[in-house]
């Protein structure tokens, strides 16, 4: 490959690792072709991408990127798991096919939102819900305090209209009552009544 191939090859991976908000390095020692196009058609269902990089030219892109904490992992046989954008879907389906396929390939480490994390905290991350199910959980749990307070105000509101009827019919028999009484204290109402 000369000079020119591989600045062209450095310029493409960048734009991919430059608009992706996560990528994991994997070892696919040991995975057959067979295996590893069964792994890019999973990622591809989920709008991920897989490619396999010279290590050489990856660390040049990493050192564009100030990303040089995990230039170290560059070692051996590397495959890039690239996400655009949700990286737990990324880091599930990873995980899922490594321990189908006899934990590989093996995760070597990652970069979520522009920061280093190891093969454990990939792991951790694949048990997380997806993103969406985690945006639905928060607003569910943001919306019942809400509807809470809704019935105890829609509460408090009928209760006042049931305190203001009362207050009227109470107020209707007590001047219901005044006026019978004054009618009845009226000389004139007994001289017709008498």
């Amino acid at each position: 490959m000369n000079v020119q191939q591989k600045q062209e090859v450095v310029d493409a991976l960048a734009a991919r690792l430059k608009g992706a908000s996560s990528f994991y390095l994997t070892d696919f020692t040991g995975l057959n072709v067979k295996r590893i196009t069964a792994l890019r058609a999973r990622l591809r269902k989920e709008g991920l991408q897989y490619v396999v990089v010279k290590n050489t030219l990856a660390e040049r892109v990493l050192a564009d990127m100030d990303l040089t904490e995990i230039a170290e992992f560059f070692k051996g046989p590397t495959g890039l798991v690239i996400g655009p954008d949700d990286p737990v879907t990324a880091a599930r389906v990873l995980s899922e096919f490594a321990r189908e396929n006899d934990n590989r390939p093996a995760i070597k480490a990652g970069i979520v939102d522009r920061r280093a994390v190891s093969a454990a905290d990939v792991d951790r991350l694949a048990k997380l819900p997806p993103r969406n199910q985690l945006l639905a959980e928060l607003a569910g749990a943001m919306s019942a305090p809400i509807a809470q307070l809704a019935y105890v105000m829609q509460a408090k509101l009928i209760e006042f209209v049931g305190l203001l009827d009362a207050l009227r019919t109470e107020r209707d028999a007590s001047t219901g009552a005044s006026e019978q009484a004054e009618t009845s204290n009226d000389p004139e109402s007994e001289a017709t009544n008498g």
